[in-house]
């Protein structure tokens, strides 16, 4: 094939920012072919704006047609492994839209579907993985410069949501229609970087999770501690409540310490203040009393193009590209392979679990535990209607 031919499963907010994209030609290599939505005025939109594009209301048909190579799943939370099965059933590549899904045995499950089949590419839209700022950090740590994890610690409250967002659809604030806040909503980007540049496997989680100030059932404030194998420390703090809200990720290694700080993902900035002795090996050669390890600081931030064109395209775009070419041959690495969902989404889990119950939570978690109390609050839901403020 010359292009990736894509079907959209689901054209709300996000999904047809990505159909808009790929209609525009923004990948070179991909080309829109199709969407699909339940809802009539969805498609009625893709009929208007959409000249020549498929539209099907029915995914199951999408599947079925000989019209795609590739789909994007952006469906709700709870249907993203299941539809994610049946397209890699169907013979099509699978793009799935953050999260991997709400609860880690479904997307464990498709995950292992997956590696049933090679000659398909099975990846997730972890857009903030494209973000230099981010890909910055992770090249410092992975070239060792940091030095053996300490501590890493994530205040992401700028999430701000007032009633008003929550009362737009009934499936947001809700168990059943979300499974969950700010966590699954909000955070799985973050959640996913957390994990991901810490470069380590968290072995135990402790947290609080609770409402604040809002008519919904699902958390809105969550403070979670972990600790990393190896006994590297974690600290996670967002919310959708405070106003002015915080941006900032602080890890903090044998070998010195980075800061990323920024009201957007355009106008982020890392400081990386970098040890010119390892701590270690400082604490045991210095004989001064109060003696302070050289540094040096180095400073990186986008500049004016890659600002002015992260704001025009998105970040979702350039995932997109090189989704289409790991299809087509010309690049051999997915930017985020959709078994990585697993690992943001167990802290998810393990975050949940741990405020839901008040205890700590091992690795690996008990999936099963995890599930009874999800169902627990989705049936009390079903039974009370949303609590109020």
């Amino acid at each position: 094939m010359d292009k990736v031919r894509y079907g959209i499963i689901g054209i709300g907010k996000q999904g047809s920012n990505y159909a808009k994209r790929l209609f525009k030609g923004m990948d070179k290599n991909g080309v829109l072919a199709a969407v699909c939505d339940v809802k009539e005025d969805r498609r009625q939109w893709a009929t208007d704006n959409l000249a020549g594009v498929k539209v099907f209301e029915d995914y199951k048909e999408m599947l079925a047609s000989d019209a795609i190579d590739a789909v994007i799943i952006d469906t709700p939370h709870y249907a993203h492994p299941g539809i994610a099965i049946e397209a890699l059933d169907a013979g099509k590549h699978v793009l799935c839209d953050k999260p991997a899904g709400v609860f880690t045995k479904a997307v464990r499950e498709a995950a292992e579907h997956g590696k049933t089949k090679p000659e398909l590419k099975f990846g997730i839209l972890y857009n903030q993985r494209t973000n230099k700022v981010y890909v910055k950090a992770k090249e410092i740590i992975d070239s060792g410069r940091l030095g053996n994890l300490k501590r890493i610690v994530w205040i992401i409250t700028n999430w701000y949501r007032p009633q008003a967002y929550y009362d737009q659809g009934g499936w947001r604030g809700t168990w059943a229609g979300e499974g969950g806040g700010v966590l699954i909503n909000q955070d799985p980007h973050q959640l996913d970087l957390f994990t991901w540049l810490a470069g380590k496997p968290i072995t135990k989680v402790w947290s609080v999770t609770k409402t604040v100030g809002r008519k919904i059932n699902v958390e809105n404030d969550v403070t979670a501690v972990c600790e990393f194998e190896g006994g590297a420390e974690g600290v996670f703090i967002t919310s959708t409540h405070d106003a002015p809200g915080t941006n900032r990720l602080e890890i903090t290694g044998d070998g010195g310490k980075m800061i990323i700080e920024g009201g957007s993902d355009v106008t982020m900035k890392l400081t990386f203040v970098e040890n010119l002795v390892p701590e270690p090996q400082f604490s045991a050669e210095n004989k001064v009393f109060m003696g302070k390890i050289p540094t040096k600081t180095y400073r990186y931030k986008l500049n004016l193009i890659d600002m002015i064109k992260g704001a025009i395209e998105q970040q979702h775009i350039n995932v997109i590209r090189n989704f289409s070419l790991v299809v087509l041959g010309k690049e051999d690495k997915l930017i985020a392979p959709y078994a990585d969902g697993l690992n943001g989404l167990t802290f998810s889990n393990a975050i949940h679990l741990s405020g839901w119950t008040g205890k700590q939570v091992v690795y690996p978690i008990d999936e099963e535990a995890y599930i009874a109390e999800l169902n627990k609050r989705v049936d009390e839901e079903k039974n009370g209607g949303v609590k109020q403020a």
